[in-house]
């Protein structure tokens, strides 16, 4: 007996277009065009949660060397003095010190300067 696609294909394309909301012109409305895009975005989504990691890891480090060199030192030498002391602290909680609690952040700074 002939099986007929018919449903099967019509709940896939469904799919896929439902994913393609939001997306602009014929990629909404076709199949073909909105399956391309559908599959370009999953890809940038899968390379951009690791570039997130990246983004932030950047975003720290420059607050980070913001607020210690207004405290006078940089930054290579901030994270060489926390190694020397053992002050165990990402760059995730520093920069968090260094934005939400300055006096904190000017704490650890004096503890590395001194010698």
């Amino acid at each position: 007996m002939r099986v007929k696609r018919g449903v099967a294909a019509h709940a896939k394309h469904k799919k896929i277009l439902n994913a393609a909301k939001g997306m602009q012109h014929a990629r909404t409305r076709s199949f073909r065009l909105g399956n391309q895009g559908v599959i370009k975005a999953l890809r940038y989504s899968y390379r951009d949660r690791r570039n997130k990691k990246r983004d932030l890891r950047a975003l720290w480090i420059t607050r980070i060397n913001n607020a210690s060199r207004e405290l006078g030192l940089s930054y290579s030498q901030l994270i060489a003095g926390m190694k020397a002391k053992n002050i165990n602290l990402d760059r995730k909680v520093l920069a968090d010190l260094a934005v939400n609690d300055p006096k904190a952040f000017a704490q650890i700074v004096n503890t590395v300067k001194e010698k």
